[in-house]
């Protein structure tokens, strides 16, 4: 067990200079070349419609030949989907931006998950490092505000059960199973629920963050009490509202596909890749002085979360196409399918990228005890982990959405590089804001002794 004296002190302060911001823009200018000089390749580059037809053609094949039992309606979609895949640059544009959406929401959200149910647990040992989660959703507005710009100038593109003649009986784009969902799926309640999401998200972590804020002042366990209310009650919410809302961003994409795990698939997704995100920004502060409270346990216990979430992901992923694989019934095949060898089998190597960088390398590089506390190793999961699951949501959103017109190129890492800059400088902004360490938090004295030696 460490002793009183050896704790550094508590009272520590985040600058975030004006160098750091000059690279953040520097980064997110970057960004924007690269989404101008992508903009520009894909407008003047050719062969978008022609790659997106040559596409469409692959999946109605596939559809086509999945089975005879469900043959019209297989053909039905493949018609539409020749339709809906032979999409040009400007579609690709508001995918990207959706993807990135999509995702940087997730890795919000979990720094309010990733306290909740700390608090609800009454864990001490994370209170030491309880203000970089703390950060995270503070990102929340930009990325809805994005989403709901996203929908409205680009939805038509991007969401096919956003066209009317769908539910026209006896037109000729009418699709009976589209229509069966459009008292889900439809503008109003869709737009009324991803203003709901965001509000109610955003505005949970308001309160849990103004209280964390006021025990930091006042001191007391009064405040701590509350959180644990207002946590709680926020993983009830959450509960619901992380399937839905997985349910809403990307499964609705594919409208005539559906999985009862994908809820919990997103979730996971979204989970492991903030944990990644926070052991990484305690390793960077770390490493320029700051959380030196922060001990090797801490972080050994942070890389045993990144290392058995990476295998649930795993583990929800397979059990998904396993189900999916030996049912066999078109209407659920389809979406692998498109994935192996739709549009040319463009998405093939994405697919299997994807496992590599989110299970087969962090497990691997995470295995040992040490490896989960050694600074360089753990910098190389955390990158592995969140580039890795940003090109699952690539893989999920990018087929439905854009087809065999999508890319991998200067305009999918300039957005990216825009939204992660953009990221870095909202929860840097939120860190200077307090005390690094929550010096009145009730568990501090356990988290400051934390030792699993």
């Amino acid at each position: 067990m460490a002793s009183a004296h050896s704790i550094p002190s508590i009272e520590e302060r985040f600058e975030f200079t004006s160098g750091a911001k000059r690279n953040l823009l520097i980064g997110g200018g970057v960004g924007l070349a690269l989404v101008l000089l992508g903009v520009y390749l894909a407008a003047n580059g050719g062969g978008g419609h022609e790659a997106a037809a040559h596409g469409a053609e692959h999946a109605a094949s596939a559809v086509g030949h999945a089975t005879t039992e469900h043959a019209a309606a297989s053909g039905h979609e493949a018609a539409a989907a020749g339709a809906h895949h032979e999409k040009g640059w400007m579609t690709r544009v508001w995918a990207n931006l959706w993807v990135n959406a999509v995702y940087f929401t997730g890795l919000s959200v979990v720094g309010m998950f990733f306290i909740s149910y700390n608090y609800l647990a009454q864990a001490g040992w994370s209170a030491v490092f309880k203000r970089i989660p703390e950060a995270l959703p503070a990102f929340l507005p930009f990325t809805g505000i994005v989403m709901l710009v996203t929908f409205f100038l680009g939805g038509h593109d991007l969401f096919h059960w956003t066209h009317e003649g769908l539910y026209e009986v006896g037109g000729p784009e009418y699709d009976p199973i589209i229509a069966g969902k459009r008292g889900f799926l439809n503008t109003p309640f869709f737009v009324g629920r991803l203003i709901f999401y965001f509000a109610v998200w955003y505005g949970m972590w308001r309160v849990i963050r103004n209280l964390s804020l006021q025990e930091d002042e006042i001191g007391g366990t009064e405040f701590y009490e509350k959180s644990i209310r207002f946590g709680t009650a926020f993983l009830v919410v959450f509960g619901v509202t992380s399937s839905t809302s997985a349910w809403d961003f990307v499964m609705s994409i594919d409208t005539h596909w559906f999985s009862t795990m994908f809820g919990w698939y997103t979730l996971a997704s979204w989970h492991v890749a903030g944990l990644a995100v926070i052991t990484l920004t305690i390793v960077m502060l770390r490493e320029r002085g700051y959380l030196r409270a922060v001990n090797s346990s801490h972080l050994r216990d942070l890389g045993k979360f990144i290392f058995a979430f990476s295998i649930f992901w795993t583990y929800v992923w397979f059990a998904q196409f396993l189900l999916i694989y030996y049912a066999n019934l078109p209407e659920e095949t389809i979406y692998f399918i498109e994935r192996f060898r739709g549009y040319g089998g463009y998405y093939k190597a994405p697919f299997f990228i994807t496992l590599f960088l989110n299970f087969f390398f962090p497990f691997l590089v995470l295995m040992t005890r040490d490896a989960k506390f050694t600074h360089s190793i753990l910098k190389v999961a955390c990158w592995s982990v969140i580039i890795g699951h940003y090109m699952d949501f690539y893989t999920n959103i990018m087929p439905g959405s854009v087809g065999a017109g999508a890319g991998f190129g200067p305009l999918e890492w300039g957005f990216f590089l825009i939204f992660l800059c953009a990221f870095g400088y909202s929860i840097a902004s939120q860190l200077e804001k307090a005390n690094l360490i929550p010096r009145n938090h009730p568990m501090l004295e356990e988290s400051l002794h934390h030792d699993i030696a």
